[in-house]
């Protein structure tokens, strides 16, 4: 039974594609607790943009790094398997993540063991088990913020592509990829720190100092002309991500899928 499942190639493929999602959408989840300089990573003077009146350069989360896979990986499956397809993955992720961040907790609250504590004091971590607290323990409302502003823009994503699948049929692959995710990012950068950092802190006195709105839509814009600029860059790879699998299915199988897909609301 399992054999005959796998075997069956578009069967393959959607396992494929998911276990892509969902292991980037993981992962990018818990590399966003590390701020990094863009500017300074590539060798350049950071950029001091004035937005909203205040000054912003490219610190950004390391999570941005794989969440241009995600949405690619998004409209790849949006392509092939559908709304249904996508909201299938993108509700299986939430729970992953949601279900990732509560093991976390309960780990913290493990005693840790006497000489593991001291254990990387030659690496400059002197108090090891308050390194992990620091780095596993994040907010609540970070948490909470991140995962909405993760389903709103999927949801958004998928109902975009499809809107603009039906005007433009299977032409211009580029627009509805590129359309639905730079819409979708756009409000998943504003979800996001908006939760995290100026309802959060509002509503529970031990979230820290909340943001002011100007600093809040800084970064909200800042973060988003990165989102932008790298939807850009990435448009040929869905490309070939398509070119790779038109090959895998062949022509017709791949062209039954997507009729099927359109259908699939």
């Amino acid at each position: 039974m399992i054999h005959t499942i796998i075997k069956n190639k578009p069967t393959r493929l959607f396992i494929i594609l998911a276990g892509v999602f969902i292991c980037n959408a993981l992962i990018a989840e818990l590399m966003g607790v590390k701020l990094f300089s863009l500017e300074e990573t590539m060798g350049i003077a950071p950029l001091r943009l004035r937005i909203f009146g205040n000054e912003f350069s490219f610190n950004l989360t390391a999570g941005v790094l794989l969440w241009p896979v995600v949405f690619i990986m998004t409209d790849i499956i949006n392509e092939y398997y559908g709304m249904k397809g996508v909201r299938f993955l993108s509700f299986l992720a939430i729970g992953l993540i949601g279900y990732a961040f509560l093991m976390f907790q309960g780990a913290i609250y493990i005693t840790p063991a006497g000489f593991w504590v001291g254990n990387y004091a030659s690496q400059g971590v002197p108090d090891a088990d308050k390194a992990y607290r620091a780095i596993f323990g994040q907010s609540s409302w970070i948490i909470v913020g991140s995962l909405a502003a993760f389903g709103i823009g999927q949801v958004l994503d998928v109902f975009i592509f499809h809107r603009i699948k039906k005007i433009t049929g299977e032409k211009n692959i580029w627009l509805r990829a590129t359309g639905s995710t730079v819409v979708s990012q756009f409000v998943d950068s504003f979800v996001v720190l908006f939760i995290a950092f100026y309802i959060g802190p509002r509503v529970s006195a031990n979230q820290g100092q909340p943001w002011s709105f100007a600093l809040v839509m800084t970064i909200c814009v800042g973060n988003y002309i990165y989102k932008f600029l790298m939807a850009l860059v990435l448009t040929p790879v869905i490309y070939l991500v398509h070119s790779w699998i038109e090959r895998y299915l062949g022509h017709d199988l791949a062209a039954d899928l997507k009729q099927a897909a359109m259908r699939d609301e």
